[in-house]
């Protein structure tokens, strides 16, 4: 678990554990994906009745403009946890006076303040955050990811996650008949994808936490990126889902029917994973935090019969500053979580797996044939994630990250300039498998590696932060793309490249990032990465 073993192999009964836990990736994979190809028929659902009738606009952006506001609430809330936890209730209430303030003023002035009156910009503000809703959900689960699997433990965790994925399924699929809060439609539909964010954002911390604790630490990396090769495995199995329920169908049933299909496909996954999970243990690191000393031994046992003794003493010693502040290792670890989770967002990931539908129509693609190139986007995703699998225990860590960036990075600048030249064909597709190709075998998996390694167990909650951060700029980003890419002034000027432009810029940033700040944990336990930070 945290001591290298004396055999490569890995047991059966730690594998069959990753493969449980990594389910938990699959549905984060799927939950996320399964709107990619819904994007259109939301937009034609919820959206354009908007546009012929001035009075139900009127009242949906009104609604609109208050679901917004209690989510960005919520969010700061979060956030001020997390500062006074950092800062201390003295300093931390100062600082957070002044965030809430500067959100207040921001949000009045750019958002609230206009008329209720549907526009443009405001429709594609309405899409970006229907579309991007989970993500609050996943903010919210993320933040509370330190405190559940602190108290209740990963096991439980997982279970609530699972429960919520399989509500958040029913949820999106019949919004208007599973309406118990008489909102709008578009308003429930966005609390059953806020729900199944809250158990994507908890299973994101916890799945991958799960398997770091229960895995030697010469394979510790491999398992872990098993999680993020059952997420990439869930976009490409929705993928597929998604394809057959729209294949040869009329648009006008995708529309009205066919996207209630996508999401209410989910339950099949989500019934597994639950039941799953009641015949999976405990962590052994959460037993020993809750002085359960002698079922963690045994669990020990179980796993690496060979130094259970050993890694037994190890984990003991390291919990014994169990409540230590999050400060207690310096800040440059919480800087450096914080970092890794918004570069993968920010290079532009989840625009790609989001809105590859999009994208793909944007080229001049059909609707199936969109669908048919987004599953060759996933099963390029799928395939470069072996890669990281099978290379982050050879040529380590930072290699990994450093060239994935700079891969990225060249790939959106000539995804962008393609669309800006209006030279749509062969090579934008191409450009697009690169880029994806790149992130999967480095930020994709390496990232979340590296966040369920660097944080030592007495400060293993401070882990949320960064958890919570990466949703946070998975928000920003899937937010502000149609923004960006549906408006006729961007489009005028720049064809669609502008936000390539961006993401791209974003990649070479991310590896100079790793490159200067991040520390190599390639084959170094747990205990071992602990006391690079306590130098």
């Amino acid at each position: 678990m945290s001591l290298p073993t004396s055999t490569r192999s890995i047991s059966p009964l730690i594998f069959s554990l990753t493969l449980v836990a990594a389910l938990g990736g699959l549905l984060f994979g799927y939950d996320t994906a399964v709107i990619n190809g819904a994007t259109n028929a939301l937009r034609q659902f919820f959206i354009t009745p908007l546009e012929t009738d001035p009075a139900l606009a009127t009242a949906t952006i009104i609604q609109f403009k208050g679901i917004v506001t209690i989510c960005l609430a919520i969010i700061v809330a979060f956030i001020t946890s997390f500062i006074i936890k950092l800062f201390g209730k003295k300093k931390g209430l100062f600082i957070s006076g002044i965030l809430w303030l500067v959100g207040i003023v921001v949000l009045y002035f750019f958002f609230l303040r206009g008329e209720n009156v549907l526009t443009e910009g405001l429709g594609n503000s309405i899409k970006g955050f229907t579309i991007s809703s989970a993500l609050v959900g996943c903010i919210i689960g993320g933040s509370l990811g330190g405190y559940i699997s602190q108290s209740i433990g990963r096991k439980k965790g997982l279970i609530i996650a699972a429960i919520l994925f399989l509500i958040s399924a029913l949820g999106s699929a019949m919004p208007e008949k599973l309406n118990f809060m008489g909102l709008a439609t578009i308003s429930s539909f966005i609390f059953y994808r806020v729900l199944g964010g809250i158990g994507v954002g908890l299973a994101s911390m916890l799945s991958p936490m799960y398997i770091a604790e229960i895995a030697p630490a010469n394979v510790r990396g491999k398992l872990v990126s098993w999680n993020q090769f059952a997420i990439i495995f869930g976009m490409v199995v929705v993928y597929f889902v998604n394809y057959f329920i729209a294949r040869g169908q009329a648009a006008d049933w995708i529309n009205a029917t066919g996207w209630r299909w996508m999401f209410g496909s989910e339950t099949i996954p989500a019934i597994l994973f639950l039941i799953l999970l009641f015949f999976v243990p405990e962590s052994p690191r959460f037993l020993l935090l809750k002085k359960k000393d002698n079922e963690a031994l045994a669990l020990l046992k179980r796993i690496n019969p060979g130094t259970a003794n050993q890694v037994f003493s190890d984990v003991k010693l390291s919990l014994k500053e169990k409540r230590a502040p999050w400060l207690s290792f310096g800040g440059l670890i919480i800087v450096i979580g914080i970092l890794l989770s918004v570069f993968q967002q920010f290079v532009g990931i989840n625009v790609v797996l989001y809105y590859a539908g999009d994208i793909f129509r944007s080229m001049g693609s059909g609707n199936d044939s969109s669908l048919v190139q987004t599953i060759i986007v996933g099963i390029v995703n799928m395939a470069f994630t072996v890669v990281a699998i099978l290379t982050v225990d050879k040529f380590g860590r930072k290699p990994l990250m450093i060239f994935g960036g700079i891969a990225m990075g060249v790939s959106m600048l000539a995804l962008g300039l393609s669309f800006y030249l209006e030279k749509m064909g062969i090579l934008t597709l191409i450009f697009m498998l690169t880029y994806t190709a790149a992130f999967a075998m480095s930020w994709g998996p390496v990232t979340w590696v590296l966040l369920s390694e660097i944080f030592p167990n007495s400060i293993k909650g401070a882990m949320s932060i960064a958890v919570a951060s990466q949703w946070v700029a998975n928000l920003v980003i899937s937010w502000t793309f149609p923004m960006m890419n549906e408006s006729s002034i961007l489009t005028r000027l720049f064809s669609h490249g502008f936000s390539y432009w961006i993401y791209g810029l974003m990649g070479f940033l991310a590896a100079w990032f790793v490159f200067r700040l991040v520390p190599e944990t390639k084959g170094k336990t747990l205990e071992e990465i602990e006391g690079i930070w306590k130098r």
